[in-house]
């Protein structure tokens, strides 16, 4: 077996600036719709009106998500106002956050190299860098998941009261972000598991959990109230298209449990398998090892004779945090690829336990494994690249040239000087999601989002004094394609047209501005109204990619039409 010895600290700090610097390069990309958009349009209403009680999307009630993520980009919002940073920081700060938090867990039962790799692996997981670009509720979920489990897990090991009230604060701002399920079934499930493969049943009843459920209670309370105030205290609303809709409920219940048993208002088709294959790339290039690693322990665990016997694991929270997510999120019908970003730092643990297990000639194999890998994958975006032809494409070759060849020079050329082979392994993959980190977030994606039209005419309407006025937007088929970045960039107010009736009240004052697409626009010229073009703008879902739309040459056919017309 190899000797666990620590990366260098000069190492390990260079490859983690490295980690953070390609996470915080997505404050170069604007928000990404849809799912952004429309959180962030939900914030910069809150941030406007000053009512932090009454959540509205499309100017309608909106009951989906809980306030806290809304409310701290709305704390930024008042720093720097209605920007890209204002909206996208937070969530980079709590993926800081849990970096922290995972190397202190793992440093909690494991070795310090443990801790060090297991940091860098979930900051280099590809979906944990696309999250952190295209920012929903993951990267602050991460945080008030792993937090939690790390001060838990200091409670069970005889820690003060100072971790149980933090433990319980980070636990009510998981569920005033996602709800109360996703904190219960990982670290809930995860301390259950570590209690009963170790032999701790009586840390389960000890009564300073009570104290955690009371104080949990107390901290959660504010969200249950804005809930009530806007939903329950007036049953004459009309919400997913019935009167007496329970905001409490649908806290409670329908937000996760209704997806999961596929009856609540919002539903899904899901595939038992989907995150079994969705890791392989999610996870990416960690994947082969994470399973490797579950695998291992979950059979050592079934081979262990009684529970006396000497744990295979240091911990088993991990372990059990991630198998009770893995298998809730695959039995529930409603599913997205993001859904397990929240507990690959438990992921990212049992990893890197997992290589600083293994002896020399295994880590050898793996490293060429994982060299082969980084080598299709490096192929991969550089064919990407090269086939989407971006403004910046030679810079992003040059990128490319310069980030392997450090790589190569440092973790081939000279391995033999960090004296611990692991490292040589953790280098070659940061090495590779630095290349790709950067691709996507410096040289692909700048290009791309010029087909996130409302965005672009938004940005066009600033910049020009005749047409800085209220805009309309108009085509209910249209909303959540390019209308929520429009509304969350311009400077000027907006509404939604939810009848003819509302547009012909308006234009009888003079001529509005409205933002539709050609169907639309030919549909008000047949009711009478006088439309005039403004300007047009190329749209297109920029969040799914697909080879025809990277085709320069097939690109056209994929691409809708957004106008910014004069109406009268």
């Amino acid at each position: 077996m190899i000797s666990p010895a620590p990366l260098s600290n000069r190492l390990f700090y260079t490859l983690l600036t490295a980690v953070v610097a390609i996470n915080f390069t997505a404050l170069c990309l604007p928000i990404m719709e849809p799912d952004n958009g429309l959180y962030a349009t939900v914030a910069k209403r809150m941030f406007l009106t000053g009512d932090y009680i009454n959540l509205y999307s499309c100017e309608v009630e909106w009951l989906d998500k809980p306030r806290l993520p809304f409310l701290l980009n709305v704390l930024f919002m008042k720093m720097l106002g209605v920007t890209t940073a204002a909206y996208k920081l937070p969530a980079l700060l709590c993926f800081g956050g849990s970096l922290f938090y995972t190397y202190r867990f793992a440093r909690l039962n494991y070795p310090i190299v443990v801790a060090q790799v297991a940091t860098l692996i979930f900051g280099t997981a590809y979906h944990v860098i696309l999250s952190n670009t295209d920012v929903r509720a993951e990267p602050f979920l991460t945080l008030f998941i792993i937090g939690p489990a790390y001060h838990f897990m200091r409670v069970v090991q005889g820690g003060t009261w100072y971790h149980l009230v933090l433990g319980s604060l980070l636990t009510a701002c998981a569920m005033m972000t996602k709800g109360p399920v996703v904190p219960v079934a990982s670290v809930g499930a995860g301390l259950v598991a570590h209690c009963a493969f170790t032999g701790q049943w009586k840390q389960l009843w000890h009564p300073r959990w009570l104290v955690a459920g009371v104080l949990t209670a107390l901290f959660v309370s504010p969200e249950l109230y804005a809930l009530y105030q806007q939903f329950d205290a007036h049953p004459e609303k009309i919400v997913y298209g019935q009167r007496g809709t329970s905001g409490l409920r649908f806290f409670f219940w329908d937000s996760q449990m209704g997806r999961f048993l596929n009856n609540g208002p919002l539903r899904g088709s899901g595939d038992p398998l989907f995150f079994t294959h969705t890791l392989l790339w999610a996870l990416l290039p960690w994947a082969l090892i994470v399973y490797a690693a579950t695998g291992r322990a979950v059979s050592q665990l079934f081979r262990r004779q009684h529970l006396t016997a000497t744990p295979p694991l240091p911990e088993y929270l991990s372990l059990g945090a991630g198998i009770s997510l893995f298998i809730l999120f695959s039995a529930s019908r409603f599913q997205l690829p993001h859904y397990l970003n929240i507990v690959f730092p438990f992921y990212a643990v049992l990893a890197a336990h997992f290589l600083s297990q293994l002896s020399v000639t295994s880590l050898r194999r793996w490293t060429i494994a994982q060299t082969i890998i980084a080598l299709l994958a490096g192929t991969l975006v550089t064919g990407v690249l090269v086939l989407y032809q971006p403004e910046r494409l030679v810079s992003g070759l040059i990128w490319i040239c310069l980030i392997g060849l450090t790589t190569i020079v440092v973790f081939w050329h000279y391995k033999p000087h960090f004296g611990n082979p692991v490292a040589t392994l953790t280098g070659r993959m940061v090495g590779l999601m630095v290349i790709v980190g950067g691709l996507i977030n410096l040289f692909l994606y700048p290009s791309i989002m010029q087909y996130q039209a409302g965005m672009v005419a938004a940005d066009y309407a600033n910049t020009r004094p005749n047409l800085q006025r209220t805009t309309w937007f108009y085509g209910g088929d249209t909303y959540g394609e390019s209308t929520w970045s429009y509304e969350y960039y311009t400077k000027q107010p907006t509404h939604y047209v939810y009848a003819d009736s509302t547009l012909k009240r308006v234009t009888r004052q003079g001529p509005v501005q409205v933002l539709t697409t050609p169907v639309y626009a030919d549909s008000l010229t047949k009711q009478g109204f006088q439309v005039r073009r403004l300007a047009t703008f190329p749209y297109y879902h920029v969040s799914q990619l697909t080879g025809t739309f990277l085709n320069p040459a097939t690109r056209p056919g994929t691409l809708k039409a957004y106008i910014l017309a004069e109406v009268q």
